[in-house]
């Protein structure tokens, strides 16, 4: 399986802040926010990765994360001329993709929870072995804003709807992907919505309309965040800060999830450690190495 990430948008709820770059470069307590959906993909094994972003902050974020290799990945970097929908990136990714299944995750979706990796997984492997896809569904207080599923009885899916104005459900539709090969070629058939956008909630109809979604809970003890405005940044720092300094471990740092995956080595670990000099990231990304963290 590949991955996208769609870092591309004009950042404009976050003004005056992305007036000079990309909203994925901006901090998320002690890391750049394209850590986050960066590590979330390489939990699930990924290591094939495009990131599509605008024509102006793509530079920007190829000088952050380069071609992957300190993170034991491949990454490749594609130009979103306009931002036409979240759909229009299994269109411009079609010969990324080539084929296989792919997952796709907003650059500003951060997601934390135990047992988190295992559904990553789990998802990819529905993708590539079923033929289904698998989004993610969690709990929140203003469903309104976002793509919402309805379930029956027995927590089976029956619809999803795109910010509906009497949400059926509390659910709504998080920033986080898994659809299997070909989908690509259904990101064509969908037709530009009232407000002209390749819609990925009409893609998601499509596969559920064909018995091809699944839709997994995230439940008590999972937190998922749109890091895409000024509050929600702010609240996602201050978890990431609290998390961290009360259990002593880090959120989303690529380099130890390329040791865990095994995509890299301990002294590999080290030496990226090096990088971040004498900063408490650093100090981590050392002890990992050293065997000091449990997992």
């Amino acid at each position: 399986m590949k991955g996208i990430i769609l870092a591309g948008g004009g950042g404009t709820r976050l003004y005056p802040l992305t007036k000079v770059t990309v909203k994925q470069l901006l901090p998320v307590y002690d890391k750049p926010m394209i850590y986050y959906p960066l590590s979330t993909l390489m939990l699930s094994g990924i290591r094939d990765i495009l990131i599509i972003s605008t024509p102006a902050d793509t530079p920007r974020l190829q000088a952050l994360l380069g071609d992957g290799s300190q993170f034991g990945i491949r990454l490749s970097y594609c130009v979103q001329p306009s931002p036409d929908g979240l759909a229009q990136a299994f269109i411009l990714g079609e010969a990324f993709l080539n084929g296989e299944a792919g997952a796709m995750i907003l650059g500003d979706n951060i997601f934390y929870g135990n047992g988190f990796r295992t559904m990553l997984q789990a998802a990819e492997r529905n993708a590539e072995e079923n033929g289904r896809a698998t989004v993610f569904g969690c709990c929140v207080p203003d469903p309104q804003r976002f793509g919402v599923v309805a379930f029956d009885k027995d927590w089976k899916a029956l619809s999803i709807e795109e910010k509906p104005a009497a949400p059926k459900s509390n659910y709504a539709v998080t920033g986080l992907y898994f659809y299997p090969a070909g989908v690509s070629d259904r990101a064509k058939e969908v037709r530009p919505s009232a407000r002209g956008e390749l819609e990925i909630t009409t893609l998601n109809e499509r596969y559920l309309a064909d018995g091809l979604l699944d839709v997994q809970l995230l439940g008590r003890g999972f937190a998922w965040m749109d890091a895409g405005t000024v509050d929600s940044l702010l609240a996602a720092a201050n978890f990431v800060e609290m998390v961290q300094k009360r259990q002593g471990i880090v959120i989303s740092a690529p380099e130890e999830v390329a040791y865990i995956n095994g995509f890299i080595t301990a002294r590999q670990l080290l030496d990226a450690a090096a990088l971040y000099g004498s900063s408490p990231y650093g100090a981590h990304l050392r002890s990992v190495a050293e065997g000091k963290v449990r997992y």
